[in-house]
């Protein structure tokens, strides 16, 4: 059975309460995502693990029938054929053990969302500089 409570204490006792093959799915997810963007760090947002780096950057989720992605910013958007054997909703994208999302894909996903976020922390910088 799935546990359904949410990361509180650590990614990690988060993954470790998922029932397989969920645990396995989510682990390795997570592993890619880190590897992605090794200077991120690890946060949980929206009460599901993550990452952040300027800003959150991806969370993940497991669910009673799928896994989810949550890119936190609008690379789903330029990504409509790439994405398209998923169910995707609203910065969502949902995978099953049977359809998973590629490694390549969700290190797509994550470098644009570095780039994003980089983007915003350079506009802010920008306007705090001028507010001097």
């Amino acid at each position: 059975m799935l546990d359904k409570s949410k990361p509180t204490e650590s990614i990690a006792a988060y993954i470790a309460g998922l029932d397989e093959p969920f645990r396995s799915i989510i682990a390795h997810l997570r592993q890619v995502v880190l590897s992605a963007a090794p200077e991120a760090e690890e946060i949980i947002t929206y009460a599901m693990p993550g990452i952040g780096q300027n800003g959150p950057l991806i969370a993940y989720s497991a669910f009673r029938n799928h896994c989810s992605l949550f890119p936190m910013g609008s690379p789903l958007t330029s990504m409509a054929e790439e994405i398209a054997p998923w169910k995707t909703s609203k910065g969502t994208l949902q995978f099953t053990q049977d359809n998973p999302i590629p490694d390549e894909l969700v290190v797509r996903i994550v470098h644009e969302r570095l780039a994003e976020n980089a983007a915003r922390a350079e506009t802010r910088k920008a306007k705090r500089g001028k507010a001097k």
